[in-house]
């Protein structure tokens, strides 16, 4: 399986947003990509210094830019997993931030509302995003079971042990991961430590300009560094070998191991 992680910025202009990513699906395709991955709320960008709000911007699922995404996965016979701004008729002043999973055939499999929201560091998204409250969902596909977060989640090691529980074998986290002192050696360490502690890959897709950090990075199930980006738009190929996580939980099984009787 050869995943390519899309680095991107994003602007306050949609179109060119879609326009970018379509473009960076046909490259990752061109260059064997089986999914590719962009960072959370992709659609645009909706920042306190931006002056859009998320609920100005958002679109429902069948809108035209998960619809665009579905097309171009279909054309291309590719995985797309891209954040955005979810729409909410009885919330007009927020907005869910939704993370689509679309197959091959272009059908949308799993769509994910972000859970836990980044009121952290001097920042409150709950201001202006709806928290979700769906569970956490193993996705089948025929290169394994795929579990979805999304950027400050990863400080909540119970969410990736949730996917742990259900067997997943890759984590894909969009995220757009703000700068910091701090905040880029925070952002590889949890990425490392939610690889290691469940033995399962994790790829964090991250944006890039403005306020955000890059350095999207893929991890294996023993905590190494496969691939990983600087600050800059790239498009970065990772390749997961599946039976590489059957090698490293046999000699490494502590999510078997575990002995929840114990924990309160």
């Amino acid at each position: 399986m050869r995943v390519a992680i899309a680095q991107l910025s994003t602007s306050v202009d949609k179109n060119a947003n879609l326009e970018k990513a379509l473009a960076f699906i046909v490259k990752a395709k061109s260059l064997g990509a089986d999914v590719v991955i962009f960072p959370e709320y992709y659609l645009a960008l909706a920042t306190p210094k931006s002056g859009v709000l998320p609920a100005e911007v958002a679109e429902p699922l069948n809108g035209p830019f998960a619809s665009a995404l579905r097309q171009a996965a279909r054309e291309n016979e590719i995985y797309v997993v891209c954040g955005m701004y979810e729409s909410n008729p009885d919330d007009p002043k927020r907005a869910y931030n939704t993370t689509i999973f679309i197959d091959r055939s272009g059908k949308l499999i799993h769509s994910y509302r972000k859970t836990h929201l980044y009121d952290a560091f001097n920042y409150k998204e709950s201001d202006t995003i709806i928290p979700g409250n769906n569970p956490y969902k193993v996705v089948e596909t025929e290169f394994g079971k795929i579990g979805l977060m999304v950027c400050y989640e990863l400080r909540f090691p119970e969410i990736a042990r949730q996917f742990a529980l259900k067997e997943a074998d890759i984590l894909f986290v969009p995220s757009a991961w703000v700068a910091g002192p701090m905040k880029e050696d925070h952002w590889q360490t949890l990425i490392r430590a939610r690889a290691i502690e469940n033995t399962m890959f994790v790829i964090g897709a991250n944006l890039v300009g403005d306020i955000f950090t890059g350095r999207s990075i893929a991890v294996d199930p023993m905590g190494v560094i496969i691939a990983s980006g600087g600050e800059e738009e790239t498009l970065i190929l990772a390749d997961i070998d599946a039976d590489r996580i059957r090698r490293v939980r046999e000699k490494l099984p502590s999510v078997r191991d575990r002995r929840p009787e114990f924990y309160v």
